[in-house]
């Protein structure tokens, strides 16, 4: 599809949002967590949870820049312990009787949140070293001949958006990874017939486009451009402070990114159109397909668990 086909301003603009697991769709509404998975005989299956995150409990967390690094770490998690759940149904039969591992044996009935943990610190290590200190230590060579520290950050932004369009581009020719691109697709389609008040249906959701301008594909690619401009601001001191900068200021560009893309998706403007336009970009390289009737199914099934019945409550405000 055309990039210019994704509508700018549908009927309504939800807060709704998604991710794909192994052959199943995470939905995350206003009030409830929903997830969707085939089985391998075909059954869909749907977990369904009420959120209570710590934007509902305390108002703090729902104040601007903030309210965008608490909602990621709380994404990331969610996302997380559904792939979790959704592997599980793929993992019966492989082994009858499982040794008793580690995690079991220390953290026996906090297992789960263990796990959770330590994925998330191990995913944190990965893009450590191949999105803050490889393209850190790559622009370095560039110092010789370039003494303008705002020259070097840009540099450096640019090749860790090469590395990241490398990587999103290696692993979508994965088959199994491409599966879950494709009920990426699915999760993306279904939203927009949502918001453009369609019926959910598989022939209505069929018709809308795979991209989406509020895909998290595009807060990523955000955050690397935002990273150029505040990174800017310390220079380009040694190796070791450098890295250490980027940490500490990872979070103020994921909330500044945060805040950039509420205001994008709610914009018909063409700046708007035109800041998206990367993030749609990639997502069509890469990290959306098209889906199959049967993978739409579980993404309607897993967006009717999550709606309230007042259209009014996940409103994107």
């Amino acid at each position: 599809m055309k990039i210019k086909e994704v509508k700018r301003l549908p009927e309504h603009i939800t807060s709704i949002g998604g991710q794909a697991l192994i052959e199943g769709i995470l939905m995350r509404g206003p009030k409830d967590l929903a997830i969707a998975v085939r089985k391998p005989d075909g059954e869909i299956v749907l977990k369904k949870e009420t959120l209570n995150t710590l934007g509902m409990r305390y108002k703090f967390f729902r104040f601007p820049l903030i309210r965008g690094v608490v909602g990621l770490v709380e994404s990331m998690a969610f996302g997380i312990r559904a792939l979790m759940y959704s592997a599980e149904f793929f993992e019966e039969g492989i082994e009858e009787e499982k040794k008793e591992s580690f995690l079991d044996r220390v953290f026996k009935d906090k297992r789960e949140d263990a796990e959770i943990v330590f994925t998330l610190m191990i995913s944190l290590v990965f893009t450590i070293l191949l999105f803050i200190l490889l393209p850190s230590l790559i622009t370095n060579f560039f110092k010789k001949n370039l003494e303008t520290p705002f020259l070097l950050n840009l540099i450096e932004g640019l090749v860790r958006i090469v590395l990241f369009l490398i990587y999103v581009t290696v692993v979508s020719r994965m088959e199994d990874v491409g599966r879950v691109f494709e009920y990426h697709g699915a999760e993306h389609k279904t939203i927009h017939c949502y918001e453009n008040g369609d019926t959910l249906t598989v022939e209505n959701v069929k018709k809308y486009p795979i991209l989406h301008p509020r895909c998290g594909t595009s807060f990523l690619f955000m955050v690397m451009i935002v990273s150029i401009l505040v990174l800017s601001f310390f220079g380009w001191p040694n190796p070791l402070q450098r890295v250490l900068i980027r940490l500490v200021m990872l979070p103020v560009i994921a909330g500044i990114s945060y805040e950039i893309n509420r205001i994008i998706g709610k914009s018909s403007s063409k700046l708007a159109y035109y800041l998206s336009y990367p993030g749609l970009i990639i997502q069509k390289i890469a990290t959306v397909k098209e889906p199959d009737e049967s993978q739409i199914e579980v993404a309607i099934e897993a967006l009717k668990a999550v709606l309230t019945g007042k259209k009014e409550e996940d409103l994107w405000k």
